[in-house]
C-alpha cells in the first residue's frame, strides 16, 4: 500500500519537530476528518507515517477512496477506540530515541504515538498509535507494544535530560580520555568534528609511546550516543550500539585526522550504523584522499590483531567497540559491493 500524505492545502499541519541530529523531522497533519503522523528525512521523503485519530464516525471498511487520493486515513469502525471520532488533538510533543531514528508523540502528558526506526509503511509496518485496535495498515496497537516500547522511551527521556545537562559533555569526554591515557598514552593535539552540529564528537592524537612507532588518532563522542537502525540488522545490539574510529599512521597525523571528520557523525545525520567489515568510499576526489591517492576509502575492523587493545571501556551500560580504519583501493571496496 502506497504511503498516505494529505495533499497540499487539504491539511494543516500541527507539529513540526525535528530530531536532534537535523536527520529526521516529525511532522503532524489533521484535517476535518483525522490526524495522521509522519516521520520525514530532510529532502521531504516519508520513512515512516502513523494514523493518531479520527475526528468523525469510522468507516465501517477502509476507505481506498481517500487512501488512493493521498489524503490522511480514517481508522476502520472497529479498528479505532472512538468510533464516533473525537475532538481535535491537544498540546503535542515529541521525545526523540537517543538514535533519533525513532520517536514519541504526546498529547498534553499522555502517550499518544509511536513511530520507531523499523516503521516502514511499504513494509506493513506502520507506528504505533493509542486510539488503534489490532494491527491494520494505517496503525497498530499502542497498547499491545508498550512492554517493548516503554523502556526505549523511559531511557530517551533520562538520556536527553542528561544530555542536555550543563556537565554532561565535559564529563564524558574526561572519562574517555582518560580510558585512551590508560591504552595509547599521553594525549597530543585534539581537534573538534562537531561543526557545532550534534553529536558533540572530537579527535584525539595520541604521538608514539613506549613501544609504539605510529601515532594513533581516535574519535572521543562517537558512543555518547547509539548508532540507529543497529536493531533491524544485528540479533544483540545492545553489544555493537555504541563504536569510537581509530587510525594508526606513521605520516602526518593531520591527514588521517580529516578521515575521522569525514565518519564521525556520518550514522547520525544519514540514519545507519558503522560496523566490523563496513567499508566507506571517500566522499571528494579519490586524488584527495588523506591516507594516499592510491586509495579510495576505508574498510572497518574491529579487534584488529596489529593494533592496540581499546577494549574496557563502556558507556550507558553498553561496551564501546573501536573499529580500527584501514586504507582500501577502488578495487577491494568494489569486490566488497559484490
Amino acid at each position: 500500500m502506497a504511503t498516505f500524505r494529505s495533499g497540499e492545502g487539504q491539511a494543516e499541519v500541527v507539529l513540526t519537530a525535528g530530531n536532534p541530529y537535523g536527520s529526521r523531522t516529525l511532522v503532524v497533519e489533521r484535517d476535518e476528518e483525522s490526524s495522521v503522523a509522519y516521520l520525514c528525512a530532510p529532502d521531504g521523503t516519508v520513512h515512516g507515517a502513523v494514523w493518531l485519530a479520527n475526528h468523525r464516525r469510522a468507516p465501517g471498511a477502509i476507505d481506498l477512496t481517500r487512501v488512493n487520493a493521498g489524503l490522511p486515513p480514517l481508522m476502520p469502525y472497529h479498528n479505532t477506540t472512538h468510533p464516533q471520532g473525537r475532538r481535535p488533538l491537544g498540546q503535542l510533543s515529541a521525545l526523540w530515541f537517543e538514535e533519533g531514528d525513532g520517536v514519541a508523540i504526546y498529547e498534553d502528558d499522555d502517550l499518544l504515538g509511536v513511530i520507531p526506526g523499523w516503521a516502514d509503511m511499504h513494509r506493513g509496518m506502520p507506528g504505533y498509535a493509542r486510539d488503534a485496535i489490532g494491527e491494520t495498515p494505517f496503525a497498530w496497537a499502542l497498547s499491545e507494544a508498550l512492554d517493548g516500547l516503554l523502556p526505549r522511551i523511559s531511557n530517551a527521556r533520562s538520556y536527553w535530560r542528561w544530555r542536555h545537562s550543563g556537565g554532561s559533555w565535559p564529563a564524558f569526554q574526561q572519562f574517555i580520555m582518560g580510558h585512551l591515557d590508560r591504552t595509547l598514552g599521553p594525549a597530543g593535539r585534539y581537534w573538534d568534528a562537531s561543526g557545532e552540529r550534534l553529536p558533540t564528537v572530537g579527535i584525539t592524537e595520541r604521538p608514539p609511546y613506549g613501544g609504539r612507532d605510529v601515532s594513533v588518532l581516535s574519535t572521543v563522542g562517537m558512543s555518547c550516543q547509539r548508532m540507529p537502525t543497529v536493531e533491524q540488522w544485528i540479533d544483540r545490539p545492545r553489544a555493537y550500539s555504541r563504536i569510537e574510529l581509530a587510525v594508526a599512521t606513521a605520516d602526518d597525523p593531520r591527514d588521517a585526522a580529516l578521515v575521522l571528520v569525514w565518519l564521525a557523525q556520518y550514522p547520525w545525520h544519514s540514519v545507519t550504523w558503522l560496523g566490523h567489515g563496513h567499508t566507506a568510499k571517500w566522499y571528494h576526489q579519490p586524488d584527495t584522499f588523506p591516507l594516499g591517492s592510491r586509495y579510495h576509502g576505508v574498510r572497518m575492523v574491529a579487534d584488529s590483531p596489529n593494533m592496540p587493545d581499546m577494549s574496557g571501556f563502556a558507556f550507558g551500560g553498553e561496551i564501546v567497540r573501536w573499529l580500527w580504519l584501514e586504507p582500501v583501493t577502488i578495487e577491494a571496496l568494489e569486490e566488497q559491493r559484490h
